[in-house]
């Protein structure tokens, strides 16, 4: 899965269109002396179809109105310490603003975190959710170094990589610990070896500088942004590098600025384990018998059951895959990040305790970036690769074992898997920068920060430390009361006005705002 000590899903659209079949040229160069990047001119044209990194897939389709999504290639240096070396290429992709020419505010840039996700392939799939911002905002997004089209990281092949994720991720003696420790030191030796030139340039603070050379070559004086998940430590960073460049900014599903790689796990381990706790009382209190437990208690028992069965003997999943405790421990914790997908893990376990690992296991893969032909876009290679980049901290299978009991009081059914995940990082090739991002951003404008009560993967709590980091009179909090990842693809009403009223018409919504 991609990093599964920081699960912070970009988007859900693989779980979607995976689940429905189920159920039912960017390159880099040397930049010419006498060039400035900043006077770039992109050359906008028909998307192509996905590259597998990205996820595969057709060519976007038309927007509503007919008009088509266009792409790009902005150059940019491979290493901002020496911009006048060489260059790498980010793959760019738009949607022209609808509305009348003399509404048009500027670019409106969205990041949909991961860190890993594909900008390019995630808004079109989206569009239409956005269709109101369209009307004053081009819409932007991208690749960021490392994704997708943008010079992206390789480690393991599609096959090593079925062989990587069939491993158990919980180990339960010396000889599972060392295998899990085995697997971890080669998947990160390939990425080094495949991906040597750009492991060292793929740090936040790079992709931050990337979107101000991006504003530029857009023709903005400020950064409008729109940062999810991820997307909002992207967004916190740049407003601490580029405050007087911060234009009209949202912050949705928010990354808690303040806490270390270790801090970010357990937290997530609280998160989700509220997730399975709200799923399992929705669950039970329908008007019809709930088809996996009969209580909430007896929901979470049968689950943690049927994840020690299958650590023990694992049953039928997409052939020749069979489901076993990790790959079902991932797909539960998928479905949990969008109460659309609660239906899915409903029929996931029903038919799990049958024997039949099918629906779990499309779960699990959209989680890890694989789609139905086999093919693994590069998600979990540049979901380590950033967050090894950024995260300073480094843990050995000691350490790990020692915080075992404070994450399983965190969650008995993911407190062991989001442990040991930490080891992620360990023996990476490339240091860490910093224990946690620097967001502070004194004289930035106001940006909106908006917490989900139910979030798992970027627990409420968050929203408000992201406020206290970036200063007095810069963050402006809304909180959501709703459940999955994120608040303004919920639909929710208050929430989508407030967007709306602040992006489109400069409305500040009030401090405090509570929407449910």
């Amino acid at each position: 899965m991609p990093n599964p000590s920081r699960l912070r899903a970009a988007v859900l659209t693989a779980t979607a269109l995976v689940l429905s079949g189920l159920l039912a040229g960017c390159g880099g160069g040397s930049q010419e002396d006498d060039e400035d990047l900043t006077g770039q001119k992109l050359d906008w044209k028909d998307c192509p179809a996905p590259s597998e990194a990205e996820g595969g897939g057709a060519a976007p389709s038309p927007l509503p109105d007919g008009d088509e999504w266009q792409c790009a290639t902005m150059r940019a240096p491979l290493d901002w310490d020496d911009p006048e070396g060489d260059t790498i290429g980010l793959a760019l992709i738009r949607a022209e603003a609808s509305g009348a020419v003399d509404r048009r505010i500027g670019s409106l840039v969205f990041n949909f975190g991961g860190p890993g996700g594909s900008g390019v392939t995630t808004l079109p799939a989206f569009g239409q959710d956005y269709a109101k911002l369209r009307t004053r905002y081009d819409l932007v997004s991208f690749d960021p170094r490392g994704v997708g089209r943008s010079d992206p990281v390789e480690c393991l092949d599609d096959k090593q990589l079925d062989t990587y994720f069939q491993q158990d991720a919980t180990p339960d003696d010396q000889a599972e610990r060392t295998e899990l420790v085995d697997n971890t030191e080669k998947f990160n030796a390939a990425c080094e070896k495949n991906s040597k030139k750009i492991l060292p340039h793929v740090r936040t603070t790079d992709a931050a500088r990337d979107m101000d050379l991006m504003r530029q070559v857009l023709g903005d004086d400020k950064l409008h942004y729109f940062g999810i998940s991820y997307g909002t430590e992207l967004g916190g960073v740049y407003a601490h590098l580029f405050p007087r460049h911060v234009g009209r900014a949202v912050f949705d599903a928010v990354v808690d600025p303040t806490q270390t790689a270790e801090q970010s796990s357990l937290g997530q381990a609280k998160g989700f384990q509220l997730a399975l706790d709200n799923f399992a009382e929705d669950c039970v209190s329908k008007t019809e018998d709930c088809p996996v437990g009969d209580t909430a208690g007896d929901v979470k028992t049968r689950i943690a059951r049927l994840l020690k069965d299958l650590d023990r003997k694992p049953i039928p999943g997409v052939f020749p895959r069979e489901l076993t405790e990790t790959a079902a421990t991932g797909g539960i914790a998928q479905a949990l990040y969008s109460k659309d997908f609660w239906e899915y893990l409903t029929e996931g376990l029903e038919q799990a305790y049958d024997g039949d690992g099918r629906v779990l296991m499309v779960l699990s893969d959209a989680l890890n970036g694989r789609n139905e032909d086999g093919e693994y876009s590069n998600i979990t290679a540049a979901n380590v690769a950033i967050n090894c980049a950024d995260d300073k901290p480094r843990y050995d299978p000691a350490y790990v074992e020692g915080k075992l009991p404070g994450f399983r009081d965190a969650s008995p059914l993911f407190g062991d898997y989001l442990a040991w995940s930490m080891l992620s990082c360990t023996d990476w090739p490339v240091a860490g920068a910093a224990d946690h991002p620097d967001v502070s951003a004194p004289g930035a404008p106001p940006i909106l920060v908006i917490g989900n009560t139910g979030d798992p993967a970027t627990p409420y709590e968050g929203a408000g430390r992201m406020v206290d980091a970036l200063g007095k009179g810069v963050g402006v909090e809304l909180t959501y009361k709703g459940q999955g990842h994120g608040a303004y693809d919920s639909k929710n009403r208050c929430v989508q006005d407030a967007v709306h009223g602040y992006l489109l018409d400069g409305r500040v919504p009030a401090a405090g705002t509570v929407c449910s």
